[in-house]
């Protein structure tokens, strides 16, 4: 029995948020394309930990039962690597089937979830997805079966929402924003010989600049001394200016350590050891091989299930049973747990030879 429910009105959206950097604000971005931009696009830490997983879960190996099954050739690859990073960023994929002359999936497509809305029936079930593209929209049943079947739907757990999956990208926004602010601002710092160049003091006595006189001034600056390639050009004053050069507090010049902080949170965000992206200051593995070996265990395989399992429900319409898994004897960041497991399980002489298979994960011989 389906007990009936209803969503909630989504909540409005909240004010831009304002970081207090020297030299302005920055906005952090707000809905899914602005931080896709800023994130994955612009920033460097949030792309490569992407990837990382992404591409380390397209690179596992896939099996059935030990048989060459052709659900595999639908599944690995492409497919794999777009569905993590659709997963990772915005908490959902959608995957579409096309099927053959004969009835059997031929290919399988990942669609761009931000184009999805969903229709639902009047207890709040889903019923219908709509998929906009351009000018046009195309249906797509949410159940469906061997004959129609519907979209495949892959989401990460949200408790605010009732059908649609939380990604880790806006939680990942105010590190990113931060990180791309403090590039600018140093960027901003090289541009201007890393210091504030200074001031110019006017000691009264033979009046006062008029405005013309200031915004000349300002022009005059601007043009032949600032940027890095008028650094350390001098300077001639009349009309009884002089020069006070001014500088920076080592706390306002270096950003370091907030820039670092600001990374790892990233890499904490998307589920990468900060010490496989090179970030400073991490020690928490012993060696980077332990680390790609909690980036394996920690985040690759878990997301790689959840996906395998919903591909495998799916395309169990037409092959009844099929289970895609992992082969983690084939995984070379794996081998040296795989190595100990093969130890521990060859020397329990209380288990039959088909029962240390079974716990290897391979089947029974025959």
């Amino acid at each position: 029995m389906r007990w009936p429910f209803f969503r909630k009105a989504a909540a409005p959206a909240a004010p831009l948020r304002r970081w207090a950097l020297p030299g302005g604000g920055g906005e952090v971005p707000q809905g899914y394309e602005a931080q896709l931009r800023a994130g994955y696009g612009r920033n460097a830490i949030a792309q490569r930990a992407v990837r990382m997983v992404a591409e380390a879960a397209a690179s596992a190996p896939l099996m059935v039962d030990g048989v060459d099954h052709p659900c595999i050739a639908l599944v690995a690859g492409e497919l794999v690597e777009t569905l993590a990073t659709q997963l990772l960023l915005h908490g959902n994929a959608f995957v579409e089937t096309g099927l053959n002359h004969a009835g059997m999936p031929a290919a399988l497509w990942a669609l761009r979830p931000e184009r999805m809305t969903l229709e639902t029936d009047v207890a709040g079930w889903p019923k219908t997805w709509l998929y906009r593209a351009g000018g046009s929209i195309a249906r797509y049943a949410a159940e469906g079966d061997a004959a129609a079947p519907g979209l495949l739907h892959l989401k990460m757990v949200n408790p605010l929402d009732d059908h649609f999956g939380m990604g880790c990208l806006g939680a990942a926004s105010d590190a990113v924003a931060l990180l791309n602010r403090a590039a600018a601002w140093n960027a901003a710092l090289l541009d201007n010989a890393a210091r504030p160049s200074g001031a110019l003091l006017l000691d009264g006595k033979d009046g006062w600049l008029s405005p013309e006189q200031v915004d000349r001034l300002r022009d005059e600056l601007e043009r032949a001394f600032q940027g890095a390639a008028n650094a350390g050009r001098p300077m001639l004053l009349e009309g009884g200016l002089r020069w006070q050069a001014m500088a920076m507090t080592p706390a306002e010049m270096d950003f370091a350590r907030a820039r670092e902080a600001a990374a790892r949170e990233v890499a904490l965000a998307f589920g990468v050891p900060p010490m496989l992206l090179g970030l400073p200051g991490d020690a928490t593995y012993a060696n980077y091989a332990q680390a790609n070996v909690a980036l394996w265990r920690l985040t690759v395989l878990p997301l790689l299930g959840k996906i395998l399992r919903r591909l495998s429900g799916h395309l169990g319409l037409w092959w009844p049973g099929v289970q895609l898994s992992v082969d983690l004897d084939a995984v070379p960041a794996l081998w040296s747990d795989r190595e100990s497991l093969w130890r521990h399980v060859g020397a329990a002489d209380f288990l039959s030879r088909d029962e240390k298979r079974a716990l290897l994960g391979w089947g029974a011989e025959a």
